[in-house]
C-alpha cells in the first residue's frame, strides 16, 4: 500500500485498484493529505469499508450503515437518525474499532448521557429521548451482527436506558376544543386546519399533504395516502408513516359542509394543489395564540389527534374501529390509550362471583 508525494503541492496521495460489486477492476485516487500516514490510513479505511470487515472504525461503519439504510427509510427518519449519530453517538464511539466496542464501553457512554444537564435549564435528557438514542445505537450493532459478522450486540448486553413512560399524552375535551376553535375563526385558514385535525384525527403531515383530489365532498370522505415534510429548505411529499396510514376517513356532515365552503373560497384551486398551503410553524403559532385567548391548557398539534381518539373512546367505539379510522394497529390503540377505556374489572369480578356462588345454590 504505497503512498506518493506530490512535490508541486507538498501533499501526499494514494492510488490503488479495487474490484467493485460486479467484480470489475477500478482505480481510485485520493489527493490532498498532509502526510504519508494520513494517506495510508485513508486507503486502509476505504478497503475495510469495501470488505465489510468489523476491524474498521465505528465511524467508517456508520458510512456503510448509512449507505445500506438510506434507500430504505424516509428522508425525515434519516435526518433524525443522522442528528442522533452526529451529536450523541459518533463523538464517543467514532474512533474505536467496531469489533473492540464492549458492553462496558456502552455503559460508560450511557453514564455520560445520564449525567448531562442542559446549560440553561439544568434539566437532564428525558427518559423517552434516552431510550430513543440507545435504540438507535442498538440498531446499528444489530445491523453489524446480521450482515457483517459482528459476534454480538454490546448495546443489548449492556441493557437499555430510559423509558417511554414519561411520554406525556395531553388532550382536550370536546368543550375545550370548541372554546379554542371559536377563537381561531378570525383566521379562517387556521380554523379549517384545526377542524380537520380534531374531527378526523389526522397527523399533521397528513393534513398538510392533502389535495382537493383527496376530498370527495359528495361521499363526505377524505383519502389519506401521503404525508408532508419540510426538510432542508424543501417541501417533500412522501408515502405515509405506515401501511396502516393509507385509509379513507368519513367526515361528519357539518365538516363536509365546512370544507365545501372553504374550497369554494380558494381562488383557482387545482386538483393537485395543497389544500392547506401552510407550515407546521404557522399551525403551532396559531395554536399558542388560540390557547391563550380561549384560556385552555396548551397542548401540541399532535395532541389534537389524541383528543380525537379520546372523544371516540368516550363515545363507546372499540379499539379496532378507532385504529381503522386513525391509521394505527388496534394493539397500539389498546396499549397507548388503555387508561381512557372504561374499566370492566368490577363487572368481571361480579360475574365470576355469581358463577362461583351459583354452584352452591340448591
Amino acid at each position: 500500500m504505497p503512498a506518493y508525494k506530490d512535490p508541486e503541492k507538498n501533499t501526499w496521495y494514494v492510488k490503488f485498484q479495487y474490484k467493485d460489486w460486479t467484480g470489475q477492476a477500478k482505480w481510485v485516487t485520493k489527493r490532498g493529505f498532509k502526510g504519508k500516514r494520513e494517506a495510508l490510513k485513508w486507503e486502509t479505511s476505504f478497503k475495510e469499508r469495501l470488505s465489510g470487515s468489523t476491524d474498521m472504525s465505528f465511524a467508517d461503519f456508520i458510512s456503510v450503515y448509512k449507505s445500506n439504510r438510506s434507500p430504505r427509510i424516509k428522508e425525515s427518519t434519516l435526518q433524525t437518525k443522522e442528528n442522533i449519530l452526529d451529536t450523541k453517538i459518533l463523538p464517543f464511539f467514532g474512533e474505536k474499532r467496531l469489533c473492540d466496542i464492549s458492553s462496558t464501553d456502552v455503559i460508560q457512554w450511557q453514564n455520560e448521557l445520564l449525567k448531562y444537564r442542559d446549560p440553561k435549564t439544568k434539566k437532564p435528557y428525558s427518559a423517552s429521548y434516552l431510550k430513543t438514542v440507545h435504540n438507535q445505537l442498538s440498531a446499528i450493532f444489530n445491523h453489524a451482527v446480521r450482515f457483517y459478522g459482528l459476534k454480538e450486540n454490546p448495546a443489548r448486553a449492556a441493557g437499555n436506558m430510559g423509558s417511554d413512560k414519561d411520554i406525556q399524552m395531553n388532550f382536550w375535551t370536546k368543550d375545550e376544543y370548541l372554546r379554542f376553535s371559536e377563537t381561531t375563526m378570525e383566521t379562517p385558514l387556521a380554523y379549517y386546519c384545526f377542524e380537520v385535525l380534531y374531527w378526523c384525527g389526522l397527523r399533521e403531515g397528513e393534513l398538510l399533504a392533502l389535495t382537493p383530489a383527496d376530498v370527495d365532498l359528495e361521499a363526505g370522505t377524505i383519502r389519506i395516502n401521503k404525508t408532508f415534510q419540510h426538510l432542508k429548505g424543501k417541501d417533500i411529499v412522501t408515502k405515509p408513516k405506515t401501511p396502516n396510514s393509507n385509509r379513507t376517513i368519513h367526515m361528519p356532515d357539518f365538516l363536509r359542509l365546512e370544507l365545501k365552503d372553504y374550497m369554494n373560497m380558494c381562488y383557482s384551486l387545482m386538483p393537485d394543489d395543497r389544500l392547506f398551503p401552510v407550515s407546521k410553524n404557522f399551525l403551532t403559532c396559531q395554536m399558542a395564540k388560540g390557547c391563550k385567548k380561549a384560556g385552555v391548557k396548551k397542548i401540541r398539534i399532535h395532541d389534537l389527534r389524541h383528543s380525537h381518539v379520546s372523544l371516540l373512546i368516550d363515545l363507546g367505539y372499540s379499539a379496532v374501529a378507532i385504529a381503522e379510522r386513525v391509521g394505527h394497529q388496534s394493539i397500539d390503540i389498546t396499549y397507548r390509550y388503555a387508561h381512557l377505556f372504561p374499566t370492566v374489572q368490577s363487572s368481571m369480578a361480579e360475574k365470576l362471583n355469581d358463577i362461583r356462588e351459583g354452584e352452591h345454590v340448591d
